[in-house]
């Protein structure tokens, strides 16, 4: 925190950014703390994300904090994918020139060092603790940091030295510090330290001390919610359970400072109300994500690919200086390991015009931002698995590897098509995240994304490479459209449509435009793929040796609206994020005879919940909001990681007829389980 920052600041919490000031001019501890796997830090703890340790928290710095990381390689590795990068300049700007791994290098062996000065790095927050031997509340500063074990980062601890104990009996070895749980954030993304001395005053300023001591006491069981927060100078006491809900928010400061730790600084102005926040909440951090599988590019792709390589890995400068010296740069791209065999200098020519071409104008992206489709990322996915190849050893190297597979006589006659996925590779890239409501439920606000940069223009975002495996299954598109046509006049999709606007009006977050609720809420026909995806997934653990949370889906269903040919299929995948990627288990249920026998064991299980009729007859009436229908963990439900939609839009009605259907009901595409 600089001097200039802090005059800015208001003065009810001098100490809540300990280290900002102490840091100043020091060497910093750049001793490891923890891990974590790529997929964890791109879905749970990037970012502006709180990752609990064993014995504190840590908040993943934003990415400026990253490039004294990759400055200690001579050349920074970037995943080259201009289908997604498109995308990610799209939201961000067009200055977004390359997508990067998260600085980490595999080792050799065992004691090998590679990789061992990569890390990301993190802050320590929150920055408020408790002694758990007397209580003590106070700011990092007033703890000290031990960790005498080099190779046992989860013993890195905070101690409170020497710690007077409860009662008189001290303890002068010290006692372990843990974090305080209370945080402030508003609907504009930013997080900040509870102010502690300013809420036990009432907003004023201790009569007895200046800075006075507090001490924070959990409230015994049965008497009350919530902590204590005491101050020692003076005596006074305060709940934090005043705190809490609508009213407790009218107690709390009715600015925001505009504190974004992951980035180590402050942007007053903010006009949002601060509203309390627990350290564990589940809706303290929300990725940005886009994902896309890679697949074999085009003439064209491969032409704009090299744009995109010239940029990163020769630079402006030098394509600015030999820009119309294609020899030139032909060689500075060989030298650089750009493949331009094959090219004609009017090929690199054009990606150098492609390169130095003036930006797009902020107005003509937002225009073309409004007007964008998530499901533009899953079109070209969906046209290449409708003609793959029939050998796997003629695919490219691209890491996308399909078969088209014979169906099973018993296979049901709905299911048009069956691709076994023998290789693949997904990359995903972050563009931000958001607090409080996710992106979806903000109507793509760009001002609610936070970012990831001081400058708020990242030049670069991180992104993973996944590889795997999957099954690829299309339903009978005709027969779709037709059943479709039936459900969009029932009674139980009026019911459904009604709950989401209920949704829509009571949980949507306050910060968002207003817009019709009906434009979210996917179609029958998504319903109906994401519930078969969702039992599927089910059954198809029981029989690959991955469990049911390492199994995602991926769904392919919208109609043939806006100009689009329709879909109707789902790819039920798993990847891992090494470079060895998964074992075989998933593709070879593919094989005809094997996946007859999952697909009908999976639907005649939907037929029956243990919750039966109670789920099979749930239907949202006013004043119920929930966006499911006959479906709940007994019976459809799946991991956080395996569901696209949090489990939303899930109804077995849609999937089969079940017997102990009552009230609303449609035709289930796949019928009885008699017919199966």
């Amino acid at each position: 925190m600089t001097d200039t920052v802090a005059e800015v600041l208001p003065d009810y919490n001098d100490a809540l950014d300990p280290l900002g000031d102490v840091e100043a001019g020091q060497a910093k501890n750049r001793a490891k703390v923890g891990s974590a796997r790529p997929s964890s830090l791109l879905y749970t703890y990037g970012p502006g994300a709180i990752m609990d340790l064993p014995n504190f928290s840590v908040m993943p710095a934003g990415l400026d904090d990253w490039e004294p990381i990759w400055k200690r390689r001579e050349v920074v590795p970037t995943i080259l994918e201009p289908r997604l990068l498109n995308v990610v300049r799209l939201h961000l700007g067009p200055q977004v020139d390359a997508l990067r791994p998260f600085p980490w290098q595999p080792k050799k062996g065992v004691l090998s060092n590679e990789g061992s000065d990569l890390g990301l790095p993190a802050r320590v927050f929150p920055q408020w603790f408790r002694c758990t031997g007397c209580d003590y509340l106070g700011p990092l500063t007033r703890f000290t940091y031990t960790n005498t074990h080099p190779f046992r980062p989860d013993l890195a601890q905070f101690a409170h030295k020497p710690c007077p104990g409860r009662g008189g009996r001290g303890r002068r070895a010290g006692s372990p510090a843990v974090a305080a749980q209370h945080l402030l954030t508003c609907t504009n993304g930013h997080l900040d330290e509870f102010p502690y001395t300013l809420w036990v005053h009432r907003g004023a300023t201790c009569p007895n001390a200046e800075s006075p001591e507090l001490k924070m006491r959990d409230a015994n069981v049965g008497r009350s919610v919530g902590s204590t927060i005491i101050c020692q100078a003076c005596g006074t006491t305060r709940g934090m359970a005043e705190a809490q809900g609508s009213k407790g928010r009218e107690k709390l400061p009715q600015t925001c400072r505009g504190r974004h730790p992951h980035l180590g600084a402050f942007y007053p102005g903010c006009r949002a109300r601060p509203a309390l926040i627990m350290m564990g909440a589940s809706n303290l951090w929300f990725t940005s994500t886009q994902s896309i599988i890679i697949m074999p590019r085009s003439d064209a792709e491969k032409k704009e690919a090299l744009g995109d390589q010239l940029r990163v890995e020769v630079g402006i400068d030098q394509i600015k200086q030999f820009g119309e010296q294609v020899p030139v740069i032909r060689a500075l791209a060989a030298a650089r390991n750009i493949d331009v065999t094959g090219l004609t200098d009017a090929d690199i020519a054009t990606a150098v015009a492609e390169v130095l071409a003036p930006p797009e104008s902020d107005e003509a992206r937002e225009e073309r931002q409004a007007n964008w489709d998530p499901i533009e990322l899953l079109i070209p996915e969906w046209r290449y698995l409708q003609k793959p190849a029939l050998f796997p050893e003629q695919q490219n190297n691209t890491g996308l590897m399909v078969t088209e597979m014979q169906r099973g006589p018993d296979l049901h006659r709905y299911v048009a098509r069956v691709v076994g996925v023998n290789r693949m590779k997904r990359v995903n890239a972050v563009l931000g995240f958001t607090r409080l409501d996710e992106m979806d439920r903000v109507n793509d606000v760009a001002s609610r994304l936070v970012t990831l940069t001081r400058t708020a223009k990242p030049t670069w975002v991180p992104a993973t490479e996944d590889r795997g495996e999957g099954i690829f299954l299309q339903l009978d598109l005709d027969a779709v459209a037709k059943w479709e046509k039936t459900v969009e006049g029932s009674a139980l999709w009026e019911a459904h449509r009604k709950a989401h606007r209920r949704n829509f009006a009571r949980r949507f977050s306050e910060t968002a435009k207003i817009l019709d609720p009906d434009t979210r809420l996917p179609g029958p026909r998504y319903w109906l793929v994401h519930t078969f995806a969702h039992v599927l997934i089910r059954e198809m653990a029981m029989y690959s040796g991955y469990g049911a949370a390492s199994l995602t889906e991926r769904i392919y269903a919208w109609n043939d609206a806006s100009q689009r040919e329709s879909a109707a299929g789902l790819l039920i995948c798993t990847t891992a994020s090494d470079s060895e990627g998964t074992l075989g288990g998933l593709v070879a249920l593919a094989e005809p005879a094997r996946l007859q026998t999952i697909v009908r064991t999976a639907l005649r299980r939907a037929t029956r919940c243990s919750s039966d009729p109670i789920c099979a007859m749930r239907t949202p009436t006013d004043p119920e909001d929930f966006l499911h229908g006959a479906a709940c963990h007994t019976c459809s439900f799946a991991s956080e990681t395996s569901c696209e939609k949090a489990n939303r839009f899930l109804d077995r009605r849609f999937l089969l007829d079940l017997p102990t259907a009552d009230g609303p009901t449609v035709p289930g595409f796949f019928g009885s389980s008699h017919g199966i």
